[in-house]
């Protein structure tokens, strides 16, 4: 079944943390999309976004020429350096977070630690145009599903297929993908604020049709998976059925925030070059981690 359009009430433009959470209407459930006309939608891969599962105290960063950095008790397996004319674009821990995948734009999956490669896509798989943006893996680890900018969804291992967005003309690219806990799901999150719900996904609503100061880069679910927060690349948090923390939507930022992470009670925000601003926080706390390919994507630790 083909996701069709749905409209939200108008949360309010990127603002600062000082602002109230915007007030939206649950959607219907399997298959609702957000793929409206967003302002400044049509932004592209050039950053990190963020993904997510469990935490305890620990991430990762990768980088476009697959460097790998870990913080706190997240261990270090390795990178993965991509062929000459493509970049890693995502990082996906293993369930146990003693390993991870990491994939290109053209699809190819590198695995570390324990994680287990179950397939990729086809040397001449992908349509012109078409590039990778995120892998997510199902909570067994036995499987992953690969995502496309063009809305595609391809399955691997244990992951079952439950509709994508490759037949339907996009507003603006698909640049992540967030598997529901149960693992019979999964949303796509356009650039325009377009959320697309399938499986046992809850839509519940998107800035998809709303003009945006910056495209959207990821979605986050809250803490009791009823919500979640979409991140701009300005800094800018929208929240649905979850608390607001706070944004860095009014503040001028050394480069993109590219993705963000559910950390402790709030969350964690990522620019391209590796700066992070934890919300609720002082904005003060935002230091420069820069190094020598900026981290295209953030993952928290599972446990």
């Amino acid at each position: 079944m083909t996701p069709t359009t749905t409209a939200t009430t108008a949360p309010p433009t990127t603002q600062p943390p000082a602002t109230q959470p915007p007030t939206t209407q649950p959607g219907s459930g399997n298959g609702n999309g957000g793929n409206g006309g967003g302002g400044n939608g049509g932004g592209g891969n050039g950053g990190p976004s963020v993904g997510s599962a469990g935490v305890k105290a620990g991430y990762w960063m990768v980088g476009s020429d697959g460097a790998v950095f870990n913080f706190g008790d997240a261990g270090a397996y390795g990178g993965a350096s991509p062929a000459a004319g493509s970049s890693a674009v995502d990082l996906e821990p293993t369930p146990s977070g003693n390993g991870y995948w990491v994939v290109t734009d053209k699809g190819v999956v590198t695995t570390r630690g324990d994680a287990v490669s179950f397939g990729a896509p086809a040397a001449a798989g992908l349509a012109k145009g078409e590039t990778v943006t995120s892998l997510s893996a199902t909570p067994t680890g036995r499987g992953y599903w690969i995502f496309t900018n063009k809305g595609r969804v391809m399955n691997f291992g244990d992951a079952a297929f439950y509709g994508d967005m490759s037949k339907v003309t996009l507003n603006g690219p698909v640049l992540d993908s967030i598997p529901t806990t149960t693992g019979k799901g999964y949303y796509m999150v356009a650039s325009d604020g377009g959320i697309f719900a399938f499986g046992d996904a809850k839509f519940q609503g998107s800035m998809g049709g709303k003009k945006l100061n910056a495209p959207v880069q990821s979605l986050v679910p809250d803490g009791d998976g009823a919500g979640y927060w979409l991140v701009a690349s300005d800094g800018g948090i929208f929240a649905f059925q979850a608390d607001f923390k706070g944004s860095m939507g009014a503040t001028k930022l050394n480069k993109p925030v590219t993705g963000m992470v559910r950390f402790a009670d709030g969350y964690l925000m990522v620019g391209e070059d590796g700066a992070y601003s934890t919300s609720p926080a002082s904005r003060s706390s935002v230091r420069s981690a820069r190094t020598r390919g900026a981290p295209d994507r953030v993952c928290r630790r599972p446990g």
